[in-house]
């Protein structure tokens, strides 16, 4: 078998014949010993929560006795590669890490496998493991499938992933600059553009908000980041698109007023580009994901460190953060599933969860986000802790027709921010759009 592999784990020392596993109330069990010498395949993303990941591997190795190869990718190849080995009779990957709306996708052509056996297997399960500290909003986005509206928890949800490398947005600000100008930090929607439009007028040459603007799923991301907390969906509990109400206008003119009052170049920003005009100095606030934080206070990439404040995603008619980010599961096509399972166990578990997040990685449990010494190591957390409280995980659809959607939008609210395209105008023919891809997929087969 051969794979591109960035890294490689294995065992570098001698090991017993029988592998013990310590579970959290001290007694021991040989559940690794079965799985001695197997060499776990995996595959995972170039993100900062997976190099972190990286860091705690070979313990694993040395704990079990089980080899792990790391085939780490960058997302799009990534997706290709699965794309490709999901579909074959037996696959090189025995885990694999999966941004959120590959769930549906996946779960769709039945190639996750069902947590639930596993987790119902004494040899396997930690009875300690602890599930319910993990975030519960995380959970629903990334790992169940079948419940409400096809993808949300209820009585008729599976599990098919475990969050790992999850996130949630939040409000980054300059400090200082908020400081000179005697600024309040946006706590609603009617302060947060206020203010967006305020700092280029008081600081001439720096912009209000870096924020995503390309055409694509980039410009929809945006969107969708104030569509949630304006008090608006895609689609009602018909399956109606519902897009184009005023809450979904109020959303597009939000964003819209955010690019105009934002850095210069701020339409063709994907999350990195937004990120690095932030930490450049071009722009006194950005709202996106916590995984940009690091970066923010890393003397070699940013020019703000120790001048950033963070803030919970400013209240709308609700308040309503994203969730989004990486979950791990198994493949149906596996080889070694409980192999597989014991390490995605393994990850993450609380004591492992810590262990990432000290290393840099972001937390799926909120025991870690409560830890004193992850919170004064990285004081940002225990905002961040707060912010999951309203983490909303159905801020966009999972569902399979989501990515056809999904281009449309970004394509459309590209037209409203560079061609002056009128919001209502643009959602008007989204809606329309995609109520003909859903009649198409059979949404509205049982009205």
């Amino acid at each position: 078998m051969k794979v591109t592999k960035k890294n490689v784990w294995s065992a570098a020392i001698a090991v017993s014949l029988t592998y013990t596993a310590a579970y959290a109330d001290g007694h021991t069990a040989d559940v690794y010993a079965p799985y001695e010498g197997t060499t776990l395949v995996v595959n995972f993303p170039a993100h900062p929560h997976y190099n972190a990941v990286l860091d705690v591997l070979p313990e694993f190795t040395e704990q079990t006795g089980i080899e792990v190869e790391v085939d780490q990718l960058q997302y799009l190849r990534m997706r290709e590669r699965q794309t490709l080995e999901l579909t074959k009779d037996e696959g090189d990957y025995d885990l694999i890490a999966y941004v959120v709306f590959s769930k549906a996708d996946y779960v769709y052509a039945d190639q996750l496998e069902n947590l639930a056996k596993y987790f119902m297997n004494p040899r396997l399960a930690d009875p300690n493991y602890d599930a319910a500290d993990l975030i519960d909003g995380y959970v629903a986005n990334i790992g169940v499938a079948g419940g409400d509206k096809g993808y949300l928890p209820g009585q008729t949800g599976s599990l098919f992933g475990i969050p790992f490398g999850a996130e949630t947005s939040v409000l980054a600000y300059r400090k200082d600059i908020f400081e000179k100008h005697g600024i309040e930090v946006p706590t609603n929607y009617d302060e947060l553009l206020e203010v967006a439009c305020q700092i280029p007028e008081v600081e001439p040459g720096m912009g209000g908000m870096a924020s995503r603007a390309a055409s694509g799923h980039q410009a929809s991301h945006a969107f969708l980041l104030h569509l949630a907390p304006l008090g608006g969906r895609v689609f009602d509990a018909e399956w109606n698109p519902i897009i184009n109400s005023p809450e979904g206008v109020a959303a597009a003119n939000a964003l819209k007023t955010i690019v105009d009052c934002g850095p210069e170049g701020g339409t063709t920003f994907g999350p990195a580009e937004a990120a690095a005009a932030f930490q450049q100095g071009q722009a006194a606030m950005f709202m996106d994901s916590i995984a940009f934080a690091s970066g923010f206070e890393d003397p070699s990439r940013s020019t703000v460190v120790g001048n950033v404040g963070y803030a919970m995603h400013p209240e709308g008619v609700r308040r309503g953060s994203q969730t989004g980010g990486f979950g791990i599961g198994i493949p149906s096509n596996a080889q070694n599933k409980e192999a597989a399972f014991l390490l995605m166990q393994w990850l993450t578990s609380k004591e492992q969860d810590l262990a990432i997040a000290m290393a840099g990685g972001n937390p799926s449990r909120f025991s870690t986000y409560q830890n004193a010494e992850l919170n004064e190591k990285f004081p940002y957390s225990a905002t961040f802790g707060e912010a999951l409280q309203y983490a909303d995980p159905d801020w966009r659809p999972i569902i399979p027709t989501w990515g056809t959607i999904n281009a449309d939008i970004g394509t459309t609210m590209s037209q409203v921010l560079t061609e002056g395209l009128d919001p209502q105008e643009a959602l008007d023919g989204v809606a329309e759009r995609a109520r003909a891809t859903m009649d198409e997929a059979g949404y509205y087969t049982w009205q």
